[in-house]
Formats: C-alpha cells, sequence, structure tokens
C-alpha cells in the first residue's frame, strides 16, 4: 500500500515535468488493457525509455532494471533510486548465472497478480538505432500468462543522451501503443519451442511497423565493458 502511495504521488510529479520538458508526443493510449494482465513489449533505444514510457502509460508498469541503477551515488544515483523504486522497477543484476530464468519469474509473478509488466524483447539496447531480434522469453511469458502483448514504438529517446554523450538534451519523443496482440491460444498447439519463437517474431513485426525501424535481422550483444 505504502509503495502504491508512493507511486502515485511520484507519477502526479514527474509525468507532467516529463510531458512538459520532452514534449512527449503519446498515441495509442487507449490500447492499453485498464485492468488485468498485459505484457508490454517496446523497442529499446536508451536509458531514458524505462523513465518515460512509465511516466506516460495510463497505468502502473512494472519493469526490470539492472542492479547498478539501484546503487549510484550523488545526485544522480539519488535520483535514479528514487524514481525507479517510485515506478515500482525491480533491480535484477544481469551479471547472474541464472538472472535470466528468474526475471521471467518475476514477471509471471506480476502477469498472475493482474499486472502490467513492460519487457524489452530486444534484451538491450539498440545502439545504431536499428530493431534487433526479439529474445524468445516474451514467448515465455505470453504462452505461460496468457496475457495479452500491447506493442509500443519509442522514438526520439535516443536523442536525449546520445551514444557516447555525457550530457543530457532535450528532444522531443514519442510513444505509440499498438492494439493488444492476443497471442497464446494461437500457438498454444505449436511446439513450445517454435510457439516462442514465432511469438517473439510476431510482437518485433507489430513494434516495426509504428517505429519504422531497420530491422537487424539478428540478436543484440551487450557491449563488453
Amino acid at each position: 500500500m505504502e509503495s502504491t502511495r508512493f507511486y502515485t504521488a511520484a507519477r502526479a510529479v514527474v509525468s507532467p515535468v516529463l510531458r512538459a520538458v520532452l514534449r512527449a508526443d503519446v498515441r495509442g493510449a487507449q490500447h492499453v488493457p485498464p485492468v488485468g494482465p498485459v505484457v508490454i513489449a517496446s523497442n529499446h533505444l536508451s536509458f531514458f525509455d524505462s523513465i518515460v514510457l512509465p511516466a506516460v502509460a495510463p497505468r502502473r508498469i512494472t519493469f526490470l532494471a539492472k542492479a547498478e541503477y539501484f546503487t549510484g551515488k550523488g545526485l544522480v544515483g539519488a535520483w535514479n533510486r528514487a524514481f525507479f523504486t517510485a515506478a515500482g522497477t525491480i533491480p535484477v543484476d544481469r551479471d547472474e548465472t541464472k538472472a535470466a530464468s528468474a526475471s521471467l519469474e518475476v514477471a509471471l509473478e506480476v502477469l498472475a497478480a493482474g499486472g502490467a509488466f513492460g519487457i524489452y524483447p530486444e534484451g538491450t539496447r539498440s545502439r545504431d538505432g536499428r530493431l534487433y531480434r526479439a529474445r524468445t522469453g516474451i514467448g515465455h511469458l505470453v504462452l505461460s500468462s496468457g496475457a495479452p502483448v500491447v506493442p509500443v514504438a519509442l522514438w526520439g529517446t535516443d536523442r536525449i543522451q546520445p551514444v557516447g554523450s555525457r550530457f543530457v538534451r532535450p528532444a522531443k519523443v514519442g510513444v505509440e501503443f499498438g492494439p493488444p496482440l492476443r497471442l497464446a491460444d494461437r500457438y498454444a498447439d505449436l511446439p513450445p519451442g517454435r510457439a516462442r519463437r514465432e511469438i517473439a517474431d510476431e510482437v518485433t513485426a507489430a513494434i516495426a511497423a509504428m517505429s519504422g525501424q531497420e530491422l537487424a535481422g539478428v540478436y543484440n550483444e551487450r557491449p563488453a565493458h
């Protein structure tokens, strides 16, 4: 209950500010079911995607975020920690051997409770603007939960802090929510591996149709440290 009040208060402050500063162009918000489990699947261009999307969505979305966002120091670290906590973001150690399966378990818990779970099917942000092949984890979520998928296209968030830049700058951003995709029943009779792959590909195609991004056709790998 306390976290819900914190989220509501933070959203009331943060969302209008973001809309004013970033001039967010939000389309199709009516496609997000107001209640019940739903997977929100978006392209991923920037760290700021996880700030912009929760701020403009018509309902609370739970995301997973790397644990480092919760452990930073100074004013920036404090801001990140407060924002992601208020948004209901759950920290996850991406370097743990079993991080992927643990993340899916958390996601299924959110969906089983009737929540909206946000996921970037590409796995990590695109550094060249192309839309990369979706990992099959989203197919697992759909088949295990039966939840519909709302595809989302973000644009402009990569201009807030371009790759290689240390500075943040105002930029016009856009968010488009597409019609829900009800995929679980349609793919239920296929072998699980094939069903997960085809669901992932269909979600990618829906995102690409809205974002206009070039399809990379390969998986996106995290850059080496």
